[in-house]
């Protein structure tokens, strides 16, 4: 079965020989309009044919697929810093775009631990907390900070978002107290530093533990040094010569 626009072409060819046999003036006006009627007509059915064929293709088209967002791998932050007011400890972690992640992209937990210590003649609970900062830049960042050097208050202790840096406010148990370290881990790792000191023993005692431990400390030129400087001491002992 032909279709509407070849029925419409059949005619426009019939009018068209039809108007080249047509002699009177009357007659090639009604077919020329005729003509152009036709044509007209043809046209219009092209065109929609062709719209049915666009709109058929774009309902055809495959449903876009969305990929999963992602977090790719969690980074381990080890770099920040702190210091403290009368009522907290403020730490602060530098991550460039943290602000522009949605907020609850940025999470803090702040929990108790079962490590106990006496402090003020008291028993407490250490606190701890993890912060999580969710798809930033395609990644994960997390940081676990445990055995606080001394008890906070979980309640009132938050986080703040600031440009390019999470602040995490830890509130202090005890208001107006100094803390010399962040952590117990710390304090212990600082205080192992430190050469050790007895105050009722001989001071020269004292002398001697310390350069024992820059010489067990030092390279081979600073033992070379030590111990030229031990000998001379000793041959000025034996001369009766008390200087140094």
């Amino acid at each position: 079965m032909a279709s509407a626009v070849e029925e419409l072409q059949k005619d426009l060819e019939e009018v068209k020989v039809l108007l080249e046999k047509a002699t009177r003036k009357r007659v090639r006006d009604a077919l020329t309009a005729e003509k152009s009627k036709i044509e007209t007509e043809i046209k219009n059915k092209m065109q929609q044919k062709s719209q049915r064929k666009a709109e058929l293709m774009e309902n055809e088209k495959p449903a876009a697929v969305v990929a999963p967002i992602t977090t790719g791998y969690t980074v381990k932050i080890s770099n920040y810093g702190w210091d403290q007011s009368d009522k907290f400890v403020k730490i602060y972690i530098t991550l460039t775009g943290v602000h522009q992640v949605p907020a609850e992209n940025v999470q803090v937990h702040f929990t108790e631990r079962l490590s106990l210590i006496i402090w003020d003649g008291q028993v407490h609970i250490l606190k701890s907390f993890d912060l999580l900062v969710k798809n930033l830049n395609g990644k994960s960042y997390s940081m676990i900070v445990n055995n606080l050097l001394k008890p906070i208050s979980v309640e009132g202790s938050s986080k703040k978002i600031k440009t390019d840096t999470v602040l995490i406010l830890c509130r202090k148990k005890a208001e107006n107290t100094r803390w010399d370290y962040l952590t117990q881990v710390e304090k212990e790792c600082k205080e192992k530093e430190k050469p050790s000191y007895d105050t009722e023993t001989d001071p020269s005692e004292g002398l001697m533990n310390v350069l024992k431990k820059i010489y067990e400390d030092g390279d081979d030129d600073m033992k070379r040094t030590i111990n030229k400087a031990w000998v001379e001491s000793r041959e000025k002992q034996a001369k009766g010569d008390t200087e140094f």
